[in-house]
């Protein structure tokens, strides 16, 4: 119980941040009874109310091992399918704006080997849909043995449903969308998000492949035992973006709360954001409000229903499963979750932003208590805020 007594000492009495009345110490308790009851071994969780953070704490450590490091601000997580909204999706609003491609111009037209077998009509607002046609997923570590072996699998399939008949997430979108914003851009995704996106926000800790020095402060994922028999720390845990070079557009970005935090709440504000690299935090602007509207707004004008924006979600229709950004989150919002416990959250109607970082894939990915615990946060979060 060392441990755990430790956890509680950092939450209750280190925090920098301290609520009056009890919803502080209600959200404390929830993810420390996640870290006890073995849903992951730690976490970051950052809440922003009407623009304000109102609670911001690493809880727990890297691993359950008696001699774990703890979570820090500084820790990152492999944020898996956040990659898409934090990344590939603005990559491709920044090349919108600059009017270096429109959403609605076929796939065919930057990728000419991609246009055939069927997916000649595929645009790129199908694939930031995820309505395209493409499978929602190919194991392509068993049969291929790296990014152009990859593409080329993309390239040659056919589809698996009508272009435009329904919504089917899939990981292929994402990294048709890397390609494209690399043919468009002449830089591969990690440059041209760097440079356009992660430096002017400031976001220290956003990165693909970390380099040495920050692969420390990574937390570990998973232990793959099936295919690159080690265990992943500071490399990308999707298969298909280790294939990739650990760049891509469907996975492989690692980050922190904080700096998500940044990107959040410059696309709250209407793309305007407070340059970290001048005197007096001069207010600049990344992108237009048209162009955040336009990405972020459920798409309401298919021929069925549709809870997806552009590379972003909104609030899932009800099914067997729940819904991950918990029952309470009004209709108005959007957000995503990755495959390794990572989620991002915003609702509109109650201004309250949500980034809750783990990795619940430690050990193994076998574990998949997340999926309770996370809108049961989500849920306490809205009822008190």
């Amino acid at each position: 119980m060392r441990k755990y007594t430790l956890i509680l000492f950092i939450i209750l009495f280190l925090s920098p941040i301290k609520l009056i009345g009890s919803a502080e110490t209600e959200i404390d308790n929830l993810i420390v009874s996640g870290v006890m009851n073995g849903v992951f071994p730690g976490a970051q969780l950052l809440i922003s109310k009407n623009g304000e953070q109102v609670y911001n704490k690493s809880i727990g450590f890297y691993t359950y091992d008696e001699d774990a490091k703890e979570i820090t601000r500084n820790s990152m997580f492999d944020i898996a399918s956040l990659t898409k909204v934090v990344a590939t999706t603005p990559a491709i609003m920044l090349l919108y704006e600059r009017k270096q491609l429109d959403i609605y111009d076929r796939v065919s037209l930057y990728l000419p080997e991609f246009g055939k077998n069927g997916k000649e009509d595929i645009t790129i607002f199908n694939l930031l849909v995820h309505n395209s046609g493409l499978k929602a997923w190919i194991p392509f570590y068993k049969a291929c043995s790296g990014e152009q072996d990859i593409l080329n699998t993309i390239y040659e399939i056919g589809l698996d449903y009508s272009t435009g008949s329904k919504t089917v997430y899939s990981d292929l979108n994402a990294i048709i969308l890397g390609e494209i914003v690399k043919k468009v851009s002449g830089k591969n995704l990690n440059d041209y998000c760097k440079e356009n996106i992660f430096q002017p926000l400031g976001m220290k800790h956003t990165m693909f492949n970390p380099t040495d020095n920050y692969k420390q402060l990574c937390v570990p994922t998973e232990y793959d035992g099936v295919w690159r028999q080690k265990q992943m720390r500071g490399e990308v845990h999707d298969e298909a973006a280790y294939l990739m070079g650990g760049i891509s557009g469907n996975a492989g970005l690692f980050s922190t709360a904080e700096d998500l935090y940044k990107y959040m709440q410059m696309l709250i504000e209407n793309g305007i954001y407070y340059n970290p690299y001048t005197k007096n935090l001069q207010r600049e602007k990344l992108f237009l409000e048209s162009t955040i509207n336009l990405f972020t707004k459920k798409i309401s004008d298919l021929n069925y229903y549709n809870t997806r924006a552009l590379g972003w979600d909104t609030k899932p229709e009800p099914t067997s499963s729940r819904v991950p950004c918990g029952e309470l989150m009004s209709d108005n919002c959007f957000g995503h979750t990755g495959y390794t416990g990572t989620s991002i959250w915003y609702d509109r109607d109650k201004d309250i932003l949500i980034i809750f970082l783990t990795n619940r894939v430690y050990p193994d990915r076998s574990n998949t208590a997340i999926r309770e615990f996370r809108p049961d946060l989500h849920n306490k979060i809205l009822s008190l805020y």
